[in-house]
């Protein structure tokens, strides 16, 4: 008999978080809005089903946050692709589509006018 622990809600809030965090503040980047709705439409990260197990969850988490890393490191190192590569594959195994290869996310991609995305988060929130 094997014992294995079920996901929890706050695991799964927190990989949303992470997917949210990477539609505001990665994708915007390097993609145009429309690029971006479109990775809506495709269900991009899109988690539809409850993860098994803890260790699922922990793993999609993982691969989430290091993509995050490699992503937001000041410049992009061939270093990280291997890495990068893994990571996505992780996901893809979990049943999340990541179709970005390292290539998307070279520095002559990147969108130098991100403010004026409609998908990143306001520099300035009204407190209440």
């Amino acid at each position: 008999m094997k014992i294995v622990f079920a996901s929890t809600p706050s695991q799964e809030k927190e990989i949303n978080g992470l997917v949210r965090y990477i539609y505001s503040n990665i994708f915007p980047l390097y993609f145009t809005d429309e690029e971006i709705f479109q990775f809506k439409q495709l269900k991009v990260l899109h988690t539809s089903e409850d993860f098994n197990t803890l260790k699922d969850a922990f793993q999609v988490m993982t691969s989430i946050q290091t993509l995050i890393s490699i992503l937001e490191a000041t410049q992009l190192d061939d270093q990280y692709s291997l890495l990068f590569d893994k990571n996505v594959e992780t996901l893809q195994e979990f049943g999340l589509l990541f179709p970005f290869k390292y290539e998307h996310f070279q520095e002559e991609r990147c969108i130098k006018n991100h403010m004026l995305s409609i998908y990143s988060n306001a520099d300035n929130e009204l407190l209440i």
